[in-house]
C-alpha cells in the first residue's frame, strides 16, 4: 500500500515471542500494509531484539527498524550503541534507537538496581550518538566507559533516538533532548496530558536540534469480533495496571483495590488469576480494542494529541489479521474513510 509520507506516523510493535522467520514474515507484512517503523520489545525472556531486528531487516526494504524498548541497565549503554548501530548497517540505514528506563519488576527479577532512571536514558543516548559520530569517548556518571568508541561507522547521517516515557520528568526529556518518544498510553486523556509535558520539554529545546516526533506506544488489540478483541487484551492490561502509578489510576477512576487484586497476583506469578481481575474499565483505559471500525474511531482521538501511533501488543487474537486491521483502522482514522486496500 502506497502512503503519503506527510500522513502521520504509523509504527508497530513486534514481539520476539516467536521464531526470527515469523517475526520477519510479519515485518514483511508491516511494510506491505504501508507501517512506516517496527520497533521489536525487549524482555529478557523473549528472542533479542537485535537479532531479530537483523532478520527482520533482510526480509524488508523500506520499513525502519529498532529495538523498542531497550533498556541500559541490563545492557551496557556502549553495547547498545554498537548493536543499534549494527542493525543501521545491515538494514542500509534504517535504524531506529528506542531506548528507555526499563521495567522495574522485571529488572528486579535480574538483581538489576533501576537507579536514576532519567539521568541513565539521557547519558545512554547522548554518549551514543557521540559513538555514532565517530568519537572516542570517556564517560564518568551513572555508568563508566573509558576511551570507548566503535570500531564500525551508522550508515546512515543520524540515528533517531526515541524515549519510552511515562513519568513527567521522562516525557519532559524527551521532548528537551530526544529525536522522538514513545508514550506509553492509549488513552486519549493520558496522552493529552502527556503532550502537556512534552511541551515544557519542547520549550527549552536547543534551536540547533531537529525536527521532534511524538508517537504513542499504544497497547491495541484488534479482531472482527468485539469481544475477541477485548479478551486479547487482558494479558498486556494487567501488566499496565500492575504498573500503573496511582494518579493514573485516579485518572481513570480505577478501583484501587481492583487495581491491587492483579498486581498481587502478578506478584505471585498466578497470571491466569491476574489476568481474571482485569476488568472492562481497565480495558477502556489502557488498551485501543474491539474491531476495525471501533478502533479506528480511538486511533482518530489519540491522534490528536500524538504525531503517530505505534500499534503495540497484543496487537489481536490473531497477529496476521490484526495488522491487516490496524493498517486499515489507521487509514481510516487519517482520511476520514474506510480503506480501499
Amino acid at each position: 500500500m502506497t502512503r503519503n509520507t506527510d500522513e502521520p506516523t504509523w509504527g508497530i510493535e513486534l514481539t520476539p515471542e516467536h521464531s526470527p522467520d515469523r517475526m520477519a514474515s510479519l515485518a514483511t507484512l508491516a511494510e506491505d500494509e504501508g507501517f512506516d517503523v517496527a520497533f521489536t520489545s525487549s524482555h529478557y525472556f523473549n528472542r533479542d531484539p537485535f537479532v531479530v531486528c537483523s532478520r527482520m531487516a533482510e526480509a524488508t526494504e523500506e520499513i525502519r527498524l529498532g529495538p523498542g524498548i531497550v533498556n541500559p541497565y541490563e545492557t551496557h549503554p556502549v553495547r547498545l550503541a554498537a548493536q543499534t548501530a549494527t542493525i543501521d548497517e545491515v538494514s542500509d540505514g534504517r535504524a531506529v534507537f528506542g531506548v528507555g528506563p526499563g521495567d522495574r519488576s522485571s529488572l528486579a527479577n535480574l538483581g538489576v538496581e533501576h537507579d536514576r532512571p532519567l539521568r541513565r536514558v539521557l547519558e545512554t543516548f547522548d554518549v551514543a550518538r557521540d559513538l555514532w559520530d565517530g568519537e572516542t569517548v570517556t564517560h564518568d556518571g551513572t555508568f563508566t566507559a573509558r576511551d570507548a568508541s566503535l570500531n564500525l561507522e551508522p550508515t546512515s547521517d543520524e540515528i533517531p533516538v526515541y524515549v519510552g516515557a511515562q513519568g513527567p520528568h521522562m516525557l519532559r526529556m524527551s521532548g528537551k533532548h530526544a529525536d522522538g518518544v514513545l508514550i506509553n498510553a492509549a488513552h486519549p486523556r493520558d496522552l493529552e496530558w502527556a503532550a502537556g509535558q512534552i511541551e515544557q520539554g519542547l520549550e527549552e529545546r536547543p534551536d540547533d536540534y531537529g525536527e521532534f516526533e511524538s508517537l504513542a506506544f499504544a497497547s491495541v488489540s484488534v479482531a472482527a469480533e468485539e469481544d475477541e478483541a477485548r479478551e486479547a487484551a487482558r494479558p498486556p492490561v494487567a501488566f499496565i495496571v500492575g504498573g500503573a502509578a496511582d494518579p493514573v489510576l485516579e485518572r481513570h477512576d480505577i478501583d484501587r483495590e481492583a487495581a491491587a487484586a492483579v498486581s498481587e497476583a502478578l506478584e505471585a506469578g498466578d497470571l491466569p488469576e491476574a489476568f481474571g481481575h482485569v476488568t472492562p474499565e481497565m480495558v477502556d483505559a489502557f488498551c485501543i480494542a474491539g474491531t476495525t471500525e471501533t478502533v479506528a474511531e480511538q486511533f482518530e482521538a489519540a491522534l490528536e494529541h500524538v504525531d503517530g501511533i505505534v500499534v503495540g501488543s497484543p496487537l489481536g487474537p490473531d497477529l496476521e489479521d490484526a495488522i491487516e486491521r490496524a493498517s486499515d483502522a489507521l487509514e481510516q482514522a487519517t482520511s476520514g474513510g474506510p480503506s480501499l486496500n
